[in-house]
């Protein structure tokens, strides 16, 4: 392992590192000038708790900023190491944390925690907490949503809730997931969706029809957040 990379997983550099991403988000909120959808998104989002708050991967960075003062939400983030950072910065911006992602194979979900963190998802929930996951899973595709979303509404019985964050000015990185890294001094949107409710009866054919549903959901309000800052996904096509 090359030297920079193990200097980068000493506990002093992650807690430096993640104290500064929180920070830098912190300041691209309280820089810019936010417009919600819809205009009562702190009650809506009480009356719906507790939820799952489905995101996409790339586009999470600001998702911390939509919970209402007060509300136990829960980030569910990856046990390796090199998301640690992104772990320190949830926590230190208010989110509770389930380390573990999602996986394609049942080696990877061994690897990846995805079942252990799916129990402490469900607890979670039992709790009363709101729990918030991207609805892709690590390496891609991008924006296809997984089972494991939808296999958690079904077992929890509670909505699936699509949010989005926009900014008008960000910088593109390079990555399997395209992410955006918002910048200060933006116009932001923040949209709650719809909730998506799965049957507890649903089977896998079911199970298939609303991945695609939740899907929809995100991209819908991921193409309204980016209108409201006055921009327009690099996702959308039309």
């Amino acid at each position: 392992m090359r030297v920079g990379k193990r200097l980068l997983r000493t506990p002093a550099i992650q807690r430096l590192l993640g104290d500064l991403l929180a920070g830098y988000l912190t300041v691209v909120r309280r820089t810019s000038r936010l417009a919600v959808e819809p205009a009562d998104f702190d009650a809506r989002a009480r009356a719906l708790a507790p939820f799952i708050v489905a995101m996409w991967h790339g586009q999470h960075f600001m998702v911390p900023f939509a919970r209402p003062a007060g509300m136990d939400f829960r980030v569910m983030i990856s046990s390796h190491a090199d998301a640690e950072i992104n772990a320190l910065a949830a926590k230190r911006l208010g989110l509770g944390l389930i380390r573990a992602s999602g996986a394609s194979s049942a080696r990877e979900i061994a690897r990846k925690r995805g079942a252990a963190g799916f129990r402490e998802a469900m607890a979670a929930i039992g709790e009363g907490a709101c729990v918030a996951l991207t609805a892709d899973v690590p390496k891609g595709p991008a924006r296809v949503a997984g089972r494991g979303i939808v296999l958690l509404a079904k077992h929890s019985g509670r909505p699936i809730v699509p949010v989005a964050f926009a900014t008008s000015r960000n910088v593109d990185i390079d990555s399997w997931d395209s992410a955006s890294v918002s910048l200060p001094f933006s116009r932001a949107g923040l949209v709650l969706g719809d909730p998506i409710h799965v049957p507890a009866d649903a089977d896998d054919a079911a199970v298939e029809v609303y991945r695609e549903t939740v899907r929809e959901g995100l991209d819908r309000v991921t193409s309204r957040a980016y209108a409201l800052a006055g921009a327009r996904s690099k996702f959308d096509h039309a």
